[in-house]
């Protein structure tokens, strides 16, 4: 069976619509009642770095899927290794 261009549009558009919901990692039990007080450690590399792409940018809410409340502390993680050259502000060339 072969498709036609607009065929294979709404499967992508579907499949686009499918994809999972993504849950805030830093978030225990959900991101209504978040623990006082929010914390991202910045000595926790692993994180981190799964935080940024691969040139060094900090990744967006969307992606992560981090609530708006530990993108703050992620951000000021980041910068914080970064400050201390745990994290690189650029990608090795």
């Amino acid at each position: 069976m072969a498709y036609t261009k607009t065929d294979i549009k709404k499967i992508r558009k579907k499949r686009a619509r499918l994809k999972k919901k993504l849950k805030c990692r830093f978030c225990p039990n959900g991101c209504d009642k978040p623990p006082r007080p929010v914390f991202v450690d910045y000595k926790d590399l692993k994180t981190l770095r799964s935080m940024i792409d691969r040139e060094g940018n900090m990744l967006a809410r969307r992606k992560t899927g981090t609530c708006a409340l530990y993108q703050r502390e992620v951000r000021e993680a980041i910068l914080r290794a970064r400050f201390m050259a745990l994290l690189p502000y650029v990608a090795e060339e």
